[in-house]
């Protein structure tokens, strides 16, 4: 088991002929992803060789799913039109996109899930400013190293890429049955509740570690919803305890006013929803570790 990805996903690489989804579509596809096409409506008929795969080149995203049976769209193109791209998906009726690409306009990631919702939301969005989903041993989609960790039993949710990798890294030796990195942008599609609700109902996953940052209240939520709805242990890292108050530090949502979205508040809530947080990634992994080994 995993969440919302497996061995039998079908992914499309909407932008996959850019220097960008090239270089990842063969790394996805070393990684024993399913990456069965791409999306270009410049490019619709043709075919590009990775090492050997064949992969054809479809001009809509419904056409891709047609031909196909593709479930899950990963996103490559460039910001300006990472809306449309999405919108396209959408559209398609697409069970899950995941957007990798950054610097997108808040206003455009707000009319996109605005519009997902208008749609009666059918399909599931990842990011944008994401580094993607990675169930190891099964499938990879987007840019998450594929061989840092192995197949396991702890769940991982993160807004912040690196972390998400270096988490990955510190519980290697007991592996992961879903990685998800959902973005630290001010909006975005997926968030830590959704993936903590589906951590809960996945049977295969016995310990969930959820990594936060400075800014907004997504981490103070999420902090209630443990205290209501998750029974399996959960063990969190907030990035940022020592950043000074009103700067914007990095992504873009990361901004702290006053008390409220500082790493010590949230690092509070979550203690208070039975969560242990460890003050740096390497406890945080070491408290994982405890729990899961007694």
């Amino acid at each position: 088991m995993a969440i919302w990805l497996n061995k039998d996903s079908k992914v499309i690489v909407q932008g996959m002929t850019g220097a960008t989804g090239m270089k990842h579509t063969k790394l996805m596809l070393g990684d024993g992803t399913n990456v069965v096409g791409g999306v270009n409506p410049r490019k619709a008929g043709q075919k590009v060789d990775f090492d050997g795969t064949e992969v054809p080149v479809f001009g809509t995203v419904k056409e891709a799913i047609e031909a196909t049976g593709a479930n899950v769209s990963v996103i490559f193109v460039p910001e300006k039109f990472t809306k449309d791209a999405v919108v396209e998906a959408i559209d398609a009726e697409i069970p899950l996109a995941v957007v990798i690409t950054e610097g997108i306009a808040v206003h455009d990631t707000a009319a996109a899930w605005a519009y997902a919702g208008k749609k009666g939301n059918k399909t599931r969005v990842i990011g944008p400013n994401c580094p993607g989903i990675i169930t190891p041993g099964q499938s990879n989609v987007g840019i998450i190293p594929g061989d840092i960790t192995k197949p396991g039993r702890i769940g991982l949710v993160s807004k912040s890429g690196t972390l998400t990798y270096q988490m990955m890294y510190e519980l290697r030796d007991i592996g992961f049955s879903t990685a998800v990195g959902i973005g630290g942008d001010p909006i975005i599609g997926t968030t830590h509740i959704d993936a903590l609700a589906a951590f809960q109902d996945d049977p295969d996953t016995d310990l969930i570690v959820m990594i936060g940052e400075i800014g907004g209240d997504a981490e103070e939520r999420a902090a209630a919803f443990i205290k209501e709805n998750v029974t399996k242990p959960v063990v969190g890292y907030v990035a940022g305890f020592t950043a000074p108050e009103g700067k914007t530090m990095g992504h873009a949502g990361a901004i702290v006013s006053g008390s409220s979205g500082t790493a010590q508040a949230k690092k509070e809530a979550l203690e208070a929803a039975g969560v242990k947080v460890g003050k740096t990634p390497t406890e945080t992994a070491k408290l994982a570790r405890e729990i899961l080994h007694g």
